[in-house]
């Protein structure tokens, strides 16, 4: 297997994206630790094998910087960070207030930032890599979750910095995802006809699994994409179909 003896860390990889995403390494050999605030409900495993969990608050610096203290203690080496904890509701900016739109952006955005810097010396050791969880809500407006938004454009901006920045020893990149078919799904868009629905907007015809965000996380942080730094690695269907094509009155049929 590609990652064999090699430590990855998946912050928020208890659930949803993340814990597809640690599978994915767990299957490619790598050794993996997930972070979250509360421990999973149940043991994230593929091929007969378990991610430890190591609970810790991304937003507090001191227990971040503690985390990978540990990390590097436990494993005596890290290979690759996966900033992937984040989220937000929907909540439209002026009902939401400052106070609340700025911990949105201090979950998406600035913790990020803190755990790569904890991680940077383990990683420089290693010549590892950092692989950012970013969004097509980045990319476009994103009415209802502006500050999320906000938040990862500028996680996608401050990748291509680090790239820069941490060369040649660590290699820095971005995965930007539409949306993704999680346990979760049904709050967002609801049941399975929903699902279906919102499916069908998408070019591929459907919503992406979280094993396959997670083969895409396995591929940056791997040896084939030893020549890939700064890059943003869309992971959305083909996007989203343009408005004005389903608008527009010309070449329809009567």
């Amino acid at each position: 297997m590609e990652l064999n003896g090699r430590v990855v860390v998946v912050t928020g990889g208890t659930r949803g994206v993340g814990a597809g995403i640690a599978r994915s390494f767990l299957t490619a050999g790598a050794r993996v630790v997930v972070c979250a605030r509360r421990p999973p409900e149940e043991p994230v495993t593929a091929g007969g094998r378990e991610a430890a969990h190591i609970p810790v608050d991304l937003r507090d610096p001191e227990a971040v910087g503690a985390f990978f203290e540990e990390v590097a203690e436990r494993y005596g080496r890290l290979d690759c960070l996966v900033n992937n904890a984040g989220g937000t509701p929907y909540r439209l900016l002026e009902e939401g207030g400052p106070q609340r739109h700025a911990r949105v952006l201090e979950l998406n955005l600035i913790a990020p930032l803190t755990a790569s810097l904890a991680a940077y010396p383990s990683l420089r050791a290693s010549r590892g890599s950092v692989v950012m969880i970013g969004s097509v809500s980045g990319t476009r407006p994103s009415p209802g979750t502006a500050a999320y938004g906000a938040a990862k454009a500028g996680l996608e901006n401050l990748a291509r910095s680090m790239a820069v920045e941490w060369a040649p020893e660590v290699r820095v990149n971005s995965l930007v995802l539409g949306m993704v078919r999680t346990e979760l799904s049904h709050l967002h868009y609801g049941d399975e006809a929903g699902l279906a629905a919102v499916g069908a907007t998408v070019p591929l015809g459907r919503l992406a699994e979280p094993s396959e965000v997670g083969e895409a996380a396995v591929f940056l942080a791997s040896d084939r994409a030893g020549y890939v730094s700064g890059a943003s690695l869309l992971v959305h269907g083909g996007g989203e179909r343009p408005a004005f094509l389903d608008a527009a009155t010309v070449n329809k049929e009567d």
